[in-house]
């Protein structure tokens, strides 16, 4: 799995650097570097102080999920995979990169590969989905002219249903497959992953923890975001930023791009254009907010570097 994913780098590489190329030629990327290396101090620092909580909350919210799948493995261990698989995630495919290194990860610990994907799986549902909700709820503190706030609702209740119904993929894929293909080698692989996701639908009160934290690991970054502006100067709203950064981060979750270099940063100036804010100023921006999050990785590198011997796998 690793494997096909460290495959495709080459890939995207090329494609974010053609990005950034072509993005290169419609931003004065001098001022951009400039304004970046310009960030207050003071910002910058409390940015990587909301960092380092937001980690700390991302790793308990796994921690819980791994609790409900009785997944047996020390805090101390599932924090050290997290920060691990964070950083060797840099430099795979954005978003799926570093979650597909934590459920190898945890699979080698536990010989449970199945309910290691799945809890890597859900949490990532719940946060898109807490993703979501936090752009329904900037919509009601800012809605731009000319968007139909309908349209948008119903791109967010689509995209729930989607997250939920996964809770019911099992009894969906046997369904969709006829009985005789329940056997076969990808389907008996899905299956095993459809049954250790429905799993959790017996701890609704676990994702209901699940999904607050994730709610709050959303504002974090959103909070992050509206620092960093304030530190370049900018003066946007922050209910702006709590409309417009969660599809921004939604673009950093998607594997199109290198440590969410490129695209993502291409829609963040998409979505700051309406505010007048100079392109350039929102090129430094969103590398800011690039940076803080790979800086918030930097403990992996170090845990990597220990290679402290795996624990034995349970039983």
């Amino acid at each position: 799995m690793l494997g096909r994913l460290a495959g495709s780098w080459w890939l995207r590489a090329a494609v974010t650097a053609g990005i950034l190329a072509w993005m290169s030629t419609r931003i004065d990327m001098r001022a951009a570097i400039t304004a970046v290396a310009s960030v207050s101090r003071w910002h910058l620092a409390a940015v990587l102080g909301l960092v380092a909580i937001d980690r700390v909350v991302m790793i308990w919210r796994w921690v819980l999920l791994l609790r409900a799948a009785n997944i047996r493995i020390a805090t101390a261990d599932a924090a050290r995979l997290f920060l691990t698989s964070s950083f060797v995630g840099s430099f795979l495919p954005a978003g799926v990169g570093g979650d597909a290194a934590r459920a190898w990860g945890l699979s080698q610990v536990t010989a449970r590969l199945g309910d290691a994907l799945a809890s890597v799986v859900v949490d990532r549902m719940l946060g898109i989905l807490s993703l979501a909700a936090m752009g329904a709820a900037g919509l009601t503190a800012w809605t731009p002219d000319g968007v139909d706030p309908l349209r948008i609702v119903a791109a967010v209740a689509v995209l729930g249903a989607a997250c939920v119904a996964a809770f019911w993929g099992d009894a969906l894929l046997r369904a969709a497959l006829p009985a005789h293909r329940h056997s076969g080698p990808v389907a008996r692989r899905l299956l095993r992953l459809a049954d250790a996701v429905a799993h959790y639908r017996g701890h609704r009160g676990v994702l209901a923890h699940v999904m607050a934290w994730s709610l709050a690991v959303q504002v974090l970054r959103i909070v992050q975001a509206y620092v960093l502006g304030l530190g370049l100067g900018l003066t946007v709203p922050f209910a702006y930023y709590l409309l417009v950064m969660p599809l921004g981060l939604l673009m950093l979750l998607l594997p199109i791009s290198v440590s969410g270099f490129g695209v993502p940063q291409g829609i963040i100036v998409w979505l700051l254009r309406p505010m007048g804010v100079p392109d350039a100023a929102s090129f430094a921006l969103s590398t800011l907010i690039v940076l803080t999050g790979l800086a918030g990785n930097l403990p992996g590198l170090v845990l990597w570097l220990r290679r402290a011997p795996a624990a034995a796998p349970a039983r």
